[in-house]
């Protein structure tokens, strides 16, 4: 992948972004939360999920085809369990819905020790690591789970894609032991749609083998000739897959193969979320070897999992905190040429200010 970058300000960035979301309808509350959440991604490096991966979902599935409604509300439904909260979200714009789940979660958490939000027909919410990565950030272990918005990925033993590239992803605040939460998240695919299409902008292959294949069912390399994915490790992806198909069909979510396919059929095209936090209080046995207080103990833990010669092991979170110092040490965000070619497309559907990538200066002169 390029790796020469050039820094733009995150003000800028966001301004266009929110400008973005402003210009197909949604509210600048909405616009705000997409392009923060834009931000984040590419702070830390995830640039398959970036604002370009955003409003290129929008365009194809949301607001212009009916599956996403700007300035929707948030409809509360009566759940039984008082940590427990069930939202309809009338197919509110995926990353505000998110955001706010995560929030409530964490409240739940903070007054019961757990929390949990449900959330039936949402649009998509892009990258689940971002979500939790920030609850950790805070002190809470997270987690969430969503069904994708397209079935791309063929089970184990199958021919036909029946299943989404369905993310999990937790957090964890274990920035006193090691400098930064660990975060583990990962599509069930071997390799997300996101990837492809960013490969396929940088002009390159795929480089993990068998991850994906033509519309004859083969293997390829070539971004441009892929029609589905297939799951990591085989049977152990297609399993965790189909755990989030399973939970979004406890949740309300309906036939996979029909998600994103707007219809006026009678029937559900949305998707669901999950959200669950877990205040680290609420773990607390009180009884950690030699005297250790949790935070202590948590510390020993990693630092064995990384002893006995494993130094060189990276753990999850890692190179997304590391991207995170090196945007800090740029000064503003880091975008390739590429990238900033299709952002002045959105400029100019948006009504606004193209960018001059010859204003912007190389990452590695910042």
């Amino acid at each position: 992948m390029s790796d020469k970058f050039f820094v733009v300000p995150e003000q800028q960035h966001n301004e266009l972004v929110s400008a973005a979301y402003v210009h197909r309808n949604f509210s600048k509350e909405e616009g705000d939360a997409a392009a923060k959440f834009a931000a984040y991604a590419t702070r830390h490096g995830i640039r398959t999920h970036n604002a370009l991966k955003a409003l290129h979902l929008d365009h194809l599935f949301g607001s212009a085809a009916g599956g996403c409604v700007p300035n929707a509300t948030i409809e509360e439904v009566p759940a039984r369990f008082e940590s427990s909260k069930i939202w309809n979200a009338n197919k509110k714009l995926g990353q505000a819905t998110a955001y706010a789940a995560m929030e409530e979660a964490i409240a739940l958490a903070d007054k019961y020790g757990i929390g949990q939000v449900s959330v039936d027909n949402a649009f998509h919410y892009l990258w689940g690591g971002g979500y939790v990565m920030d609850a950790a950030q805070r002190g809470y272990i997270a987690y969430t789970n969503c069904t994708a918005a397209l079935t791309e990925v063929v089970p184990f033993g199958g021919t036909y894609p029946t299943l989404g590239t369905n993310p999990h992803s937790w957090g964890f605040p274990t920035t006193d032991a090691c400098g930064f939460p660990v975060v583990i998240d990962w599509a069930t695919s071997v390799i997300a749609m996101g990837r492809v299409q960013q490969i396929k902008r940088e002009g390159k292959r795929i480089p993990q083998k068998q991850a994906a294949v033509d519309q004859d069912g083969n293997f390829t390399d070539d971004p441009n000739k892929v029609a589905a994915l297939t799951t990591f490790g085989n049977h152990k992806g297609y399993g965790l897959s189909l755990i989030n198909e399973i939970m979004a069909g406890y949740i309300g979510g309906s036939t996979p193969t029909l998600r994103s396919r707007w219809a006026d059929d009678g029937d559900k095209h949305t998707c669901a979320f999950y959200f669950q936090v877990i205040h680290p209080d609420a773990l607390n046995g009180n009884n950690f070897a030699g005297g250790r207080s949790q935070a202590e103990n948590v510390k020993v833990v990693v630092d064995d999992i990384l002893g006995h010669g494993n130094d060189k092991c990276l753990l999850p979170g890692q190179m997304e905190a590391a991207f995170a110092k090196r945007t800090e040490a740029a000064g503003g965000l880091l975008f390739s040429e590429a990238e900033i070619g299709e952002f002045n497309e959105i400029a100019t559907e948006s009504g606004q200010p193209t960018w001059d990538v010859a204003s912007f200066s190389p990452a590695d002169q910042a």
